[in-house]
């Protein structure tokens, strides 16, 4: 019997943003200039740090593994959601929206542990500079990269484990625009307490442990710079970290609102509406906020368009 409930449902509804049939053409563009963007900002990102050898740096290192989290993100929702957008039955299958959980929540948790390392990467720099090739050496960046990725990958698989034990025999009508871990929790048929008991785990150590990480370096780096004497000293110390800051500010702040709040509080509506800003607002701006910004950045990505601009065309 649990085997046949399990089995019962074999796809899934995903009802996407707006039901109105006028607003859909509008959400298809909006996403699709959104996607295009987020894709194009990123790849120019990391194609100007791996050609610029200014920037090959540990903290430009970990930017283009951000990038590439951001990639991942927004292209595992995306593409589905614009289809949805524009078929007549905007369905997903069951192990397509499987595997649309496990990826979305791998390349969270990657953001997630990222932008913590990101944060001690710039408290190594501004607390100690004449340390800082020795803290944030290759071998270390390299090892710490992959312990992210693999740590994100294997939470990513717990939830998906967890979810591939419960039972989906009633509705399976998902009120998103992709498949997200918590409105997938609530179609189930199943007692969901294990799952929701190590979501909020995961989040408690993975999401505010790394905010509490980057507070933490970002409180030794404002002390650090209000010991500088000087104004002018005070501001460049700060331009290093402040793109950093208005980032990690931005995701931590959706990421906490939607997996932390109180599930009393907790709206399909709501979580719809942050989801947009953390899964596809965030990839579109994080380029962005990094290069305009940073002038060895802005340096680079001008090397680069001039590169591509005066290349030599073929006869």
């Amino acid at each position: 019997m649990e085997m046949k409930n399990r089995s019962a449902i074999q796809d899934f509804i995903l009802v996407g943003l707006s039901s109105s049939p006028e607003h859909q053409m509008t959400i298809f563009w909006v996403f699709s200039f959104l996607y295009t963007a987020a894709l194009a900002g990123n790849f120019l990102f990391i194609l100007t740090i791996c050609t610029c050898s200014k920037l090959h740096t540990p903290m430009y290192f970990l930017l283009i593994n951000l990038s590439v989290a951001n990639v991942l993100c927004i292209s595992v929702t995306i593409p589905k959601t614009l289809q949805i957008t524009l078929a007549h039955r905007k369905t997903i299958s069951f192990s397509g929206c499987i595997a649309q959980v496990y990826l979305f929540l791998w390349a969270l948790g990657t953001e997630n542990m990222l932008l913590s390392f990101m944060a001690f990467d710039r408290y190594s720099a501004i607390c100690h500079p004449l340390q800082y090739p020795v803290i944030m050496r290759k071998e270390l960046c390299l090892v710490v990269v992959t312990g992210v990725w693999v740590t994100g990958m294997v939470d990513s698989a717990v939830h998906v484990g967890l979810v591939l034990r419960l039972s989906f025999c009633d509705s399976n009508i998902i009120n998103h625009f992709f498949c997200n871990l918590p409105p997938l929790l609530a179609l189930s048929c199943s007692d969901i307490s294990i799952n929701e008991t190590m979501a909020y785990a995961a989040a408690v150590v993975l999401t505010m442990g790394s905010c509490v990480l980057t507070l933490i370096s970002y409180m030794f780096i404002l002390a650090a710079i209000f010991r500088i004497r000087s104004t002018e000293g005070k501001k460049k110390a700060f331009s290093t970290c402040s793109s950093h800051l208005l980032v990690v500010s931005f995701y931590f702040s959706t990421i906490i609102y939607t997996y932390i709040r109180p599930a009393s509080s907790y709206t399909l509506e709501d979580d719809k509406l942050v989801a947009i800003l953390y899964s596809v607002v965030t990839p579109v701006l994080n380029p962005l906020i990094y290069s305009l910004r940073n002038k060895d950045v802005k340096q680079g990505l001008r090397k680069v368009t001039d590169g591509f601009l005066l290349r030599p065309t073929l006869p």
